[in-house]
């Protein structure tokens, strides 16, 4: 059955590339992830200091989190969604680069890069960070996850701009119709994630600043039963990103969500359990 067209549609035809001379470009997802840094740092600055913790301790934290969230995402990607591809092509899982016949490079960026990984990436990371400045894992997770849900909105806008990740056919007013790939009407996912993300920062961040002061990881369960459920439901409304994934029940990003969703539900099993301990020692 065709889809009938409405002028409602939303016609997105934006070219990717902020500018793009002899070959170097600067794309707007790239742009997205700045901002994501910037203002995780802008705000995790302010947590520092309404808790009089040492600022460089922040300083060395940034650096792991650069690291880990691009290095993650990367190896999430080829790993989990096109080592068909990169088990042939090793060196373009490390270089920004894309190798073709005749000897040709071409410079292309990191552009797949899975959330999945970036996840585990940030996980890692903070273990060692704790390790090397000894810092308390579950203090640490608890007032990262604010950023991190407010960076997971600026990738998921960078990925509108690439016309990337997109939804599956609908006829809804608010279709997109991502020129860059066909003239089909869809749903914009990358929307349905950015706003969720949105929320649950602005949650995590006020229920941070008026309630929360322990460090148990209640904040950090809440944050990956929220992040990971939305991923998992908007999963639905999206395109399947690789072939292998149209015969799986589940697709490839619901799968990886669910260990995330069961960890979240964990760590809020574990305070309501130590809250109900507490208050039964203060009786």
């Amino acid at each position: 059955m065709s889809i009938p067209y409405f002028l409602s549609f939303i016609h997105w035809r934006m070219n990717p590339d902020i500018f793009n001379f002899q070959g170097f470009a600067l794309h707007y997802y790239s742009l997205m992830f700045a901002f994501a840094f910037m203002s995780g740092y802008v705000i995790l600055l302010q947590i520092f200091r309404r808790e009089n913790i040492d600022e460089k301790l922040l300083g060395h934290l940034l650096i792991y989190m650069v690291i880990a969230t691009l290095a993650g995402a990367r190896l999430g990607d080829c790993f989990f969604y096109d080592w068909g591809y990169y088990r042939h092509h090793l060196l373009e899982i490390i270089l920004p680069v894309e190798f073709e016949p005749g000897g040709k490079v071409n410079f292309i960026g990191y552009r797949g890069l899975a959330s999945h990984g970036g996840a585990i990436g940030i996980i890692i990371a903070c273990v060692l960070y704790c390790r090397m400045y000894k810092v308390n894992f579950l203090w640490l997770m608890d007032r990262l996850c604010i950023v991190v849900a407010l960076a997971g909105m600026f990738i998921r806008l960078g990925n509108l701009f690439n016309s990337e990740i997109i939804g599956t056919p609908t006829n809804v007013p608010w279709a997109f119709i991502f020129e860059r790939v066909d003239m089909m009407p869809r749903h914009p996912s990358q929307l349905y994630e950015a706003f969720c993300y949105l929320i649950i920062f602005i949650v995590l961040y006020k229920v941070y600043l008026k309630k929360y002061n322990r460090q148990n990881g209640l904040l950090f369960g809440i944050f990956l039963v929220a992040v990971f459920t939305a991923r998992f439901v908007i999963e639905f409304w999206k395109q399947d990103q690789e072939m292998f994934e149209q015969n799986m029940p589940l697709n490839m990003g619901q799968l990886l969500s669910i260990p995330f969703v069961i960890t979240g539900i964990i760590l809020i099993y574990l305070k309501s359990k130590w809250q109900n301990s507490e208050a039964t020692i203060s009786d």
